[in-house]
């Protein structure tokens, strides 16, 4: 059988033209990924560091806190039922007694009008045997059910009546709406939480007190109390103190600080200050170089190329210097900029 010439010529420029269309599909697919930036994740960060240096603490000792919410709660409904009314969103200023949300009540307000008609038949019923019994008509124990019977029922009324100011939650102190955990349509249970409220009218500063100092406070004691939020100093009131040292040889102290006008916030770093008779003269560290909270103080410590995440013990602070107590060294290189792109074991380049 003879193949057509000209098929086979068609032939021929097809498979030139797949093979064309493959050879460039190809370098396209080359000339894009070459055009893609590919982050280098062991690509090292740029950080400036410092050595902890010595530094002489005297005159006043100021020991670096958090100040903390006085009160702080989540709240719970006490009854079930689908919420109808829902009065607050998250910021929002509550008083003591503020209506928070509202249940729906017509089911017990339903109850509560049977048990009343129950009632109001058993106290008729109890009339009559009482009258009968008096008259020798009926036997007595008659009238002692009527009556039990009408015990239980005001029992069960007022056990019907707690359920229904159950349905409408309150606030339970005066403070700022912080979280809202539930809204309008919602079907809640007894316990389920509905708001969280924050209360800082005072706020709690807890500050770690080396066993040295620890002597120098006393419950109740009136303390000054610094925050660089505010250009004058506060007063406090020691409210409590530890009874046993951490692992540091620190005592928790905490100081109560008024806080009506709401300059300060939870959160915020604060000082308590003493007058000194002595000064100290320990390695310090630039508070900027501290990462996480101080109830963990951490910082950052460059090591063979690479960031490491060390956890250290603060004591005193004078303006933007902090005592190291334990677990850093002179020799160590701390981050003291670029810590926000940083994470433990990451390769870091020093900047000269």
């Amino acid at each position: 059988m003879k193949i057509n010439k000209s098929i086979l010529a068609g032939i021929g420029i097809a498979l030139v033209l797949i093979a064309f269309i493959v050879v460039k599909l190809m370098s396209n697919k080359k000339s894009v990924e070459e055009k893609i930036y590919i982050p280098n994740i062991d690509a090292p960060v740029l950080v400036e560091v410092e050595n902890p240096s010595m530094h002489t603490f005297e005159d006043e000792f100021s020991y670096l806190g958090t100040f903390e919410p006085f009160r702080q709660n989540l709240i719970g409904a006490e009854g079930n039922g689908r919420v109808i009314s829902m009065n607050v969103s998250e910021g929002d200023q509550v008083g003591q007694g503020s209506v928070i949300a509202k249940l729906d009540d017509e089911m017990i307000k339903l109850q509560i009008e049977n048990i009343e008609v129950s009632i109001e038949g058993q106290e008729k019923d109890d009339d009559r045997y009482t009258t009968l019994s008096n008259q020798n008509a009926a036997p007595a124990v008659q009238a002692e059910k009527a009556k039990l019977g009408i015990k239980a029922a005001k029992i069960q009324k007022k056990q019907l009546e707690k359920q229904l100011r159950a349905t409408v939650i309150k606030a339970p102190f005066a403070g700022v709406i912080t979280k809202k955990l539930i809204d309008l349509g919602s079907v809640i249970g007894a316990g389920s939480p509905v708001v969280e409220i924050t209360d800082i009218s005072k706020l709690k500063l807890t500050v770690n007190i080396p066993e040295r100092d620890i002597q120098k406070f006393k419950l109740n004691q009136a303390i000054s109390i610094s925050s660089d939020q505010t250009s004058s100093t506060l007063s406090g009131k020691i409210a409590n103190i530890a009874v046993q040292a951490d692992k540091s040889h620190n005592f928790k102290v905490q100081i109560i600080v008024n806080n009506a006008n709401k300059s300060l916030r939870a959160g915020m770093y604060g000082s308590a200050i003493i007058q000194s008779d002595y000064s100290v003269n320990n390695l310090s560290i630039p508070r900027k170089a501290i990462v996480g909270s101080l109830k963990n103080p951490q910082v950052y410590v460059v090591r063979n190329g690479k960031a490491k995440l060390v956890s250290f013990a603060i004591g005193l602070s004078e303006g933007d210097v902090i005592e190291v107590r334990s677990g850093l060294s002179a020799q160590d290189k701390i981050v003291v900029r670029g810590q926000i792109n940083l994470r433990d074991n990451k390769n870091v380049k020093i900047a000269q």
